[in-house]
C-alpha cells in the first residue's frame, strides 16, 4: 500500500535533567519514502534519532515500527528488525579493507556475529553480499583498499554502505554529508536517493541544511527547541513562512528549487 505507514512516533520526550531535547514529538513515516528532519544545532535532531534506534531510552511516548512497539529496545534490536542507523562521525575500522568492513557488517547480524574476525571464507555468503553492496555504493573499484586510505566522500560511502549491509528496510541517515566538500554532496545524496528508489527502502535523513535536502525529499519536518515546527512536502517547507520568520530569521535562504 502507497500510504503504508512504516513509523510512528507518539508523544516522544526525552528530558536530560531541566533540558527538554525532544518534547513530545508526534510524527508518522510512510514506507519507501524519503523524509527528511532538519533543523539548526539543538533542535533535537540527532537526539531524536536516537531515540528512534533505541540508542537512548525515551523519557516519555513510544516509537512504532511496523505497528511493532519498540520504545525500550537497544540498539542491537531495533538493528535485528532491520533498521539501519549511521551517526555524524564516520564509523569505520580503518586497518581493514572496504570489503572486510561490510563484510563484517553483514555478518554482524548473521548468524554469525560472535565469530567476527574468524577467516572470510568460512562465510563465502558474506563476502558474496559485500562485493554487490560496494558495487551499489560505487566503491567496487576500491574494495581491496585499507579503509584509511580512502578520501573523506568515500569513507562516508562505505559507511552507508555498512548500514546497507544486511539489508535494512528503514535507514536513519544522521547528516552523511558531514565535512564533506560542498560539490561532493549533490553525489552522495543522489546516491542515497537511488538506493531508497531502488531497493523500496524507507530513509529518514538528518540534515541541518534546508537546500540540500529540498530537492531529494518526499516530506520534511523542521524542527526546532525539541519540537516540531512545520513538516509537508518540500514546496510546503519553502513556502511556511512559520518556518522563515520563527525558524530561519533569514540565516538560511529557502529555496524551492
Amino acid at each position: 500500500m502507497p500510504d503504508e505507514i512504516i513509523l510512528e512516533t507518539r508523544h516522544l520526550r526525552r528530558e536530560f535533567g531541566a533540558l527538554v531535547a525532544v518534547a513530545d514529538v508526534t510524527m508518522q513515516v510512510k514506507a519507501r519514502s524519503l523524509h527528511s528532519i532538519i533543523g539548526p544545532n539543538g533542535a533535537g535532531k540527532t537526539t531524536f534519532f536516537n531515540l528512534l534506534s533505541g540508542n537512548i531510552p525515551p523519557t516519555g511516548g513510544q516509537v512504532l515500527f511496523k505497528g511493532q512497539d519498540i520504545t525500550n529496545l537497544p540498539l542491537h534490536r531495533t538493528a535485528h528488525l532491520g533498521i539501519g542507523r549511521s551517526f555524524q562521525i564516520t564509523n569505520i575500522f580503518p586497518n581493514l579493507t572496504v570489503l572486510e568492513n561490510i563484510r563484517l557488517a553483514c555478518q554482524a547480524l548473521g548468524k554469525d556475529n560472535f565469530r567476527l574476525f574468524q577467516s572470510h571464507r568460512r562465510f563465502r555468503q558474506y563476502e558474496e553480499r559485500a562485493w554487490v553492496v560496494a558495487a551499489q555504493v560505487g566503491l567496487q573499484e576500491r574494495a581491496l583498499m585499507p579503509a584509511r586510505t580512502l578520501p573523506h566522500g568515500d569513507q562516508r560511502k562505505l559507511e552507508l554502505g555498512m548500514i546497507l549491509a544486511p539489508d535494512p528496510e528503514l535507514l536513519l541517515l544522521d547528516e552523511p554529508t558531514a565535512g564533506m566538500a560542498s560539490e561532493q554532496v549533490p553525489e552522495l545524496l543522489a546516491l542515497i536517493q537511488q538506493i531508497q528508489a531502488a531497493g523500496q527502502k524507507t530513509v529518514m535523513l538528518v540534515e541541518h541544511n534546508m537546500n540540500v535536502v529540498m530537492s531529494v525529499s518526499d516530506r520534511i519536518t523542521v524542527m526546532h527547541q525539541g519540537r516540531v515546527l512545520a513538516e509537508g512536502a518540500p514546496a510546503e517547507i519553502a513556502a511556511n513562512e512559520t518556518v522563515q520568520t520563527a525558524y530561519l530569521g533569514g540565516l538560511y535562504e529557502i529555496s524551492g528549487q
